[in-house]
């Protein structure tokens, strides 16, 4: 019966969700597992539904539950708000959790950065990037999510977004491969090396292939991947072709990985890439913080890109 829930049992079955775990969660809640697991039998009793189920050696969620888990920690997190300035104005205090649905594109390239100064000002201060499997903004408007970062899109009323940077696609290869030691990229090499696309819908076609139809070719996709980060994995190890980001391209070699990028000699639309929340949280102070620390961590990053009108005379970093 749901009137048998409390934010103490909410709590429990938020870290069962986070953990898949009775031990773990005992860990974290700092309960024993005989008081955890007799927390989850009455979760069980109150809500209707097993919400673990045992799956080999583990445990994974039910469907129930994991359609409620969003749900559970929106109203954990505006529980926690119910106080007046529970945490004081400063950060150091501040022990929460933003919820940040990003682009898996964008993921390397910002969530260090953004990690980094987040830990310098507020330690305890978590930070959960949301894989992007869908832009529906039902999630923002919940309170399951604090920020969204993704291309720009129609925007409905209720919800605020602020431009970022904007950027193109580039052509990662590895470093060792004949690509990696040629000069340049041309529209031959594109069509006879292999490529691997990146698609969270498993899509083989995209802008490129729509440009090289103009001009009445075409290329070769080997593999299909759901993820840029797999992709760039992938073209490491042999003479293959992956697009992405040029400030995912830049950020992979300033960090010492083993690819070369490559301007593509064909026009590919121009990638606008924005930040993203609900109208509630304009004035928030918690919420402008994080924004603003957000767009100073993307400062450097945008000050290092090509302008577009010199898109596709740079040459590949060596």
């Amino acid at each position: 019966m749901a009137d048998q829930l409390d934010l103490n049992l909410l709590r429990v079955f938020d870290v069962l969700m986070d953990t898949a775990s009775v031990s773990a969660a005992a860990a974290r809640l700092h309960l024993s597992v005989p008081a955890t697991s007799r927390a989850l039998g009455r979760l069980r009793e109150a809500m209707n539904d097993q919400i673990l189920v045992r799956a080999g050696r583990g445990l994974v969620p039910t469907p129930f539950a994991l359609a409620s888990a969003a749900k559970v920690k929106a109203l954990l997190e505006a529980a926690a708000t119910l106080r007046a300035d529970p945490a004081g104005p400063d950060p150091r205090t501040w022990q929460r959790t933003f919820a940040i649905r990003v682009n898996d594109g964008l993921v390397p390239v910002l969530a260090p950065r953004l990690i980094q100064r987040i830990s310098a000002e507020a330690p305890e201060v978590r930070l959960r990037f949301v894989t992007q499997d869908s832009k529906e903004p039902d999630q923002l408007r919940d309170g399951s999510l604090d920020l969204e970062i993704g291309l720009t899109g129609p925007t409905p009323p209720d919800l605020v977004t602020r431009p970022l940077f904007s950027d193109h696609f580039v052509a990662l290869v590895a470093a060792h491969s004949a690509l990696g030691r040629a000069p340049a990229l041309t529209v031959d090499d594109l069509c006879a090396y292999p490529h691997i696309s990146a698609s969270r819908r498993g899509l083989a076609r995209g802008p490129l292939d729509e440009a090289l139809d103009r001009v009445g070719r075409s290329r070769r996709v080997v593999a299909v991947v759901p993820s840029y980060a797999v992709a760039s994995l992938i073209a490491l190890e042999e003479d293959a072709i992956c697009l992405v980001s040029r400030v995912m391209a830049q950020h992979l070699v300033e960090r010492g990985v083993p690819v070369r990028w490559h301007e593509v000699p064909l026009d590919l639309p121009t990638v606008h890439v924005e930040l993203g929340w609900h109208r509630r949280l304009d004035g928030d102070p918690a919420s402008r913080w994080l924004r603003d620390h957000l767009t100073a961590s993307v400062q450097p990053l945008v000050a290092t890109l090509d302008p577009v009108s010199r898109r596709g005379s740079a040459a590949a970093p060596r």
